[in-house]
């Protein structure tokens, strides 16, 4: 049995120490993030060397679909809608393929992200852009294949390029910054939505803090959106605290109309539970 037991654990031992084995990849993964504008960009992909080999043509060949890149496919990740190289491509994550060629790359970003390489052929309907680039040859070879970005200057676009070897190509992104910056400034310049009063009214009564300064937002709030019946509901709610039922069965009675033409049960219930309980 003693010999039985050593045996195992020397067995067990070798998995453990077999687990604990590391190696670098021959492709180490690499993630490339860069804000343009008021958008942020990433890209993660791996980077596989030339080791020696000739790359487009021979070791990449060309007019072939390739995984732009190693193991897992390539994601480009963006946090607003963008243009690349003019073309309109909606925020999301996707994964970068290439068909590479002497005279130019045609790049595409396909929706289906996940996976380990190119499929075979692609479906069409998971296309959500392609363009082609112009190769560019360089003056030194990048040993590891690499995607960067730069041209950031004027803060509303960028380029990124796709460097191995010699060759490179180059995609220009545009983003919506002005747009953005414009909504932002118009938001800023109203002031609070009645989302932001109803939250801060809530927060306030569920605290325990300031109820007047809660009953002030929980109205403002009201104001700005009367059909609202979840913010009219609050204001009630507000008002029982402070002990003023019959402004509370006021705004309750505002919140069940708005309630009952929603179809909302649940807070038609409420409402008329706390103006039974309010009325005696």
């Amino acid at each position: 049995m003693k010999t039985k037991l050593i045996t195992l654990l020397l067995i067990f031992g070798a998995f453990t120490l077999q687990a604990q084995i590391q190696t670098p990849q021959p492709s180490p993964s690499s993630k490339v993030h860069q804000s343009i504008g008021l958008s942020e960009v990433s890209v993660d992909y791996s980077r596989p060397a030339m080791r020696g080999r000739t790359i487009f043509g021979d070791l990449v060949p060309y007019g072939k679909l390739w995984r732009t890149g190693a193991n897992m496919r390539t994601k480009f990740t963006t946090d607003s809608d963008l243009k690349i190289d003019g073309k309109e491509l909606k925020k999301g994550t996707y994964a970068i393929f290439s068909v590479p060629n002497k005279e130019a790359w045609d790049i595409i970003f396909y929706t289906e992200y996940q996976g380990g390489g190119a499929p075979a052929e692609l479906d069409e309907s998971k296309v959500a852009l392609k363009f082609s680039a112009k190769t560019n040859m360089t003056e030194h070879a990048a040993e590891n294949f690499t995607i960067g970005f730069g041209d950031l200057a004027d803060g509303v676009s960028g380029n990124m390029y796709i460097m191995w070897d010699k060759t490179m190509v180059m995609a220009k992104i545009e983003t919506p910054t002005d747009e953005m910056a414009v909504k932002s400034i118009e938001k800023a310049m109203a002031g609070p939505s009645a989302n932001d009063y109803f939250s801060a009214a809530s927060y306030y009564r569920s605290s325990g803090k300031d109820l007047n300064k809660a009953l002030e937002w929980a109205s403002k709030a009201v104001e700005m959106n009367p059909d609202a019946f979840w913010m009219s509901r609050q204001k009630s709610l507000i008002q029982a605290d402070l002990g003023d039922k019959k402004g509370a069965m006021a705004t309750a009675k505002m919140s069940l109309a708005a309630s009952q033409k929603a179809g909302n049960a649940d807070y038609t219930k409420m409402n008329q539970e706390s103006i039974a309980e309010w009325s005696k």
